[in-house]
């Protein structure tokens, strides 16, 4: 906090301490800027504490596989880097394919995903059954398969980015609270926070489920909503092993599953259920995603559950990040940037992080050119004109990020 006397200043001012903002306040920090992180409560305490921690390099479009490649590449160098990771495995992931209907997207795919390098390759189903012994066999056409796609633990790489946020140098502020952006001549010159303003000439906004809520504060629209997803964990069995259980996302019903102590994780979002806070488990939701499960993987069937949440995460209409310039008013806000995962937090997080920074430091990325990625591909009801992509949680297909903004909503100055 400033001195009596002296002005609260930095290079760069973060706000929201989740996975994209943290890790974004530690590259600004390491491009030789003095930072300051907004967190309006503590590190970590949102989703990214509370994820299944899946990292995928199968991404259905370019731009995800890149995401997900320098992700995965940043969790395995971070020991090296930081001295502590988030815990990476390498467990392989299984994208099964259930129907004829499947089939065919899930091969063009793949020829997208190895041309830029991705080890992906073609299982038979005889070799799906071979793979994954735990499921129900002669119920696939067959699937792709990365053996170095894997997941980390969430609440380690909540550690992880508070080491590196402390041994960087970035200051971390929390329970301070982002209440909207300072101007003067037309330009952005800092933030003011419920501790007081802060000078600085450049603004990176994240929040997660919240992001579209920070937007409007800042006299921004963004259209990123939030929307319950529910993660349970159950009771350990034999043949739950992490040897006999690669890492499965059925796609088209939206369900995913992995090994985790001793007994199986497994997560599913409802699209029909309107966005909004978690308010709690959904029990006969719930329900039916253990009744798809029990039928793929019978061994789960009368299994207990050791663990039990629900959590709300961020989304965008295009199952895509968001990570460019503000767009205000007038255009673009200079000096401002806005960064969301669009869900994928864990699996894109780093890369959407490293992508903001260099953006806010005025140059472009090596990570990918994130032009198409930016504000500019929603139109004034939030659609995109990009084609979503394909293989993404089940999240609703509207948010409610474009309100008009209130009066007690406009930009503070």
């Amino acid at each position: 906090m400033p001195s009596a006397g002296h002005p609260d200043t930095a290079d760069a001012v973060v706000v929201g301490g989740g996975t994209v903002g943290a890790w974004c306040a530690y590259f600004l920090r390491r491009a030789g800027l003095r930072v300051i992180l907004l967190e309006k409560g503590i590190l970590g305490q949102g989703a990214s504490s509370r994820a299944a921690g899946v990292v995928r390099t199968q991404g259905g479009t370019p731009e995800a596989v890149r995401l997900g490649q320098w992700s995965r590449d940043f969790y395995l160098r971070q020991r090296g880097e930081i001295g502590i990771d988030s815990g990476f495995v390498a467990q392989g992931y299984l994208l099964p394919c259930f129907t004829e209907a499947e089939v065919a997207p899930a091969r063009v795919r793949m020829a997208m995903q190895t041309a830029l390098g991705v080890p992906v390759r073609w299982l038979g189903p005889a070799e799906v059954d071979e793979l994954n012994p735990t499921l129900a066999p002669g119920l696939t056409l067959g699937g792709t398969f990365c053996a170095d796609d894997g997941y980390i633990t969430p609440p380690r790489n909540v550690t992880a980015y508070a080491v590196a946020l402390a041994v960087s140098g970035v200051e971390v502020r929390e329970h301070v609270t982002f209440r909207g952006l300072l101007r003067a001549g037309g330009r952005v010159t800092g933030v003011q926070t419920s501790a007081g303003p802060v000078a600085a000439g450049q603004v990176v906004l994240t929040g997660g489920p919240k992001l579209a809520e920070v937007g409007r504060l800042a006299g921004v629209r963004i259209p990123a909503g939030g929307a319950r997803h529910q993660v349970a964990v159950t009771e350990p069995h034999p043949d739950l092993h992490p040897s006999r259980l690669p890492m499965v996302f059925d796609v088209a019903a939206g369900l995913y599953w992995r090994p985790e102590e001793g007994g199986l994780l497994f997560g599913m979002s409802n699209p029909e259920e309107p966005p909004g806070e978690a308010g709690g488990v959904d029990e006969a939701y719930l329900a039916a995603m253990r009744e798809r499960l029990n039928r793929l993987v019978p061994v789960v069937t009368g299994l207990g559950l050791r663990r039990l949440w629900a959590a709300t995460i961020d989304y965008t209409p295009d199952h895509l990040p968001i990570i460019g310039p503000a767009l205000g008013p007038e255009g673009p806000e200079g000096g401002v940037t806005v960064a969301c995962a669009g869900g994928a937090g864990m699996m894109w997080g780093p890369a959407v992080a490293r992508i903001a920074a260099d953006i806010a430091c005025g140059g472009r990325s090596h990570v990918l050119d994130a032009s198409a990625l930016g504000l500019g591909r929603f139109d004034e009801r939030g659609h995109s004109r990009l084609t979503a992509d394909p293989i993404a949680l089940p999240f609703p297909e509207t948010t409610r990020a474009f309100p008009e903004m209130a009066p007690d909503q406009a930009p503070a100055g």
